[in-house]
């Protein structure tokens, strides 16, 4: 499965996001998942085997416990592939960057912006 089909689905864009604070355990991620979006354990862990396949995610055992984590190779080769259109939103960004710089030195020395 292609990278961007598997991060194209909320759910399992949700389960990263969820492993990229660090490790869970299977129950962690199913209750989570099973509130925000209502499917059942099985679906989620269905989303869970797609990671697992695909190498977003990576799980050891812990006795009877599951514990999933991110792999971070296929997020580099997303990011790689997303650096030839870092030119388009690059430049942009650092306007924007200056320009709140810009108003926050004003804001400083203007002695009527402290109100």
């Amino acid at each position: 499965m292609h990278a961007f089909d598997v991060l194209g689905d909320p759910v399992r864009r949700r389960i990263l996001e969820l492993l990229a604070e660090g490790e869970r355990s299977s129950g962690e991620v199913t209750a989570v998942v099973r509130e925000e979006f209502g499917i059942s354990q099985p679906a989620v862990s269905q989303h869970l085997k797609v990671l697992r396949d695909s190498g977003f995610a990576v799980v050891r055992a812990e006795g009877t416990r599951r514990l999933y984590a991110v792999d971070p190779a296929p997020l580099r080769e997303v990011d790689a592939w997303l650096d030839r259109f870092r030119r388009f939103w690059t430049p942009h960004l650092d306007a924007l960057a200056t320009e709140i710089a810009r108003g926050g030195r004003a804001r400083r020395h203007d002695p009527g912006s402290e109100r």
